[in-house]
């Protein structure tokens, strides 16, 4: 997932996918068989000779300068996830000797995503793990605490149950997001086992998510806008904030809420009382 091997990947397809017109060298010339740009035209805009550049490509080579970094990421136009993600896929092959820990929610963060009775919440950990939620966002989404505790996982519940794309009114677009957002687990932790069995099981089981991880996009979750239904309810449009928790290594919390006096606030607040009966 990680390494040589993917820094060659990522960079292969940020190059093809660029275009010198958005690179800022002037219009193709017609005839180009080129697709994107040439390795030489990557290596003139970072200030890298050719051969450290296809070495790159090739992995053949390791551990980039943090200059050459940033100066292909500005070649590429990468957002600042996509920065943060070829900064990591960059970095010195680790070798880790113990497997990650498992993580745990604190008691105090359990009680209070409990206590947030009218909107849905819950905490997302590496790999995607839903490691806690409230009542809502178990009948909003899926009641995580039924599944065997290696299932209890977004990406796997996005693309192998059937029943989140009937959650998801924009179902390809929260899929694609969240393949990206694996993507920057991947790069993160590339000697994950369990990171690698999840994207190995999606992978042989998903067309989708196998055509979205190949494109190799990377995407952070921090705000936005879903839209939902719910088969008891119908639809409910949210807006989701994704927290990082201090003190609590690669935990997020999202918190759902709607807008004041919408048809979607009406709808949420008649399926909190269904989730407390």
């Amino acid at each position: 997932m990680g390494g040589v091997a993917a820094l060659g990947e990522f960079l292969r397809k940020c190059r093809t996918g660029m275009s010198p017109e958005a690179a800022g060298i002037g219009d193709a010339p017609s005839g180009r068989r080129v697709r994107g740009l040439r390795r030489e035209e990557v290596a003139q805009l970072a200030g890298v000779s050719v051969d450290y550049y296809t070495r790159l490509e090739q992995g053949r080579h390791t551990s980039p300068s943090e200059a050459v970094v940033d100066a292909l990421s500005r070649v590429f136009r990468l957002d600042a996830a996509a920065h943060a993600h070829l900064t990591d896929l960059a970095r010195p092959p680790r070798h880790r000797a113990d497997p990650l820990p498992a993580q745990r929610v604190r008691p105090a963060m359990q009680q209070m995503i409990a206590s947030m009775t009218d909107h849905p919440a819950f905490i997302v950990g590496r790999r995607t793990d839903i490691l806690a939620s409230n009542a809502l966002a178990r009948a909003l989404l899926t009641d995580w605490t039924l599944l065997p505790p290696r299932h209890r996982n977004y990406t796997r519940w996005v693309f192998l149950d059937p029943a989140a794309r009937e959650v998801y009114l924009d179902w390809p677009a929260v899929a694609a997001d969240v393949a990206g957002t694996l993507r920057l687990y991947a790069g993160r932790f590339p000697d994950d086992p369990l990171l690698a069995e999840l994207v190995g099981e999606l992978t042989i089981k998903s067309p989708e998510f196998r055509t979205w991880w190949n494109a190799h996009q990377v995407h952070e979750r921090t705000h936005g806008t879903k839209r939902m239904t719910h088969p008891a309810v119908g639809p409910i449009t949210i807006r989701y904030e994704a927290l990082t928790l201090p003190g609590d290594d690669d935990q997020t919390l999202f918190v759902y809420t709607t807008d004041p006096g919408s048809a979607s606030a009406d709808n949420l607040r008649l399926l909190s009382l269904l989730a407390t009966r």
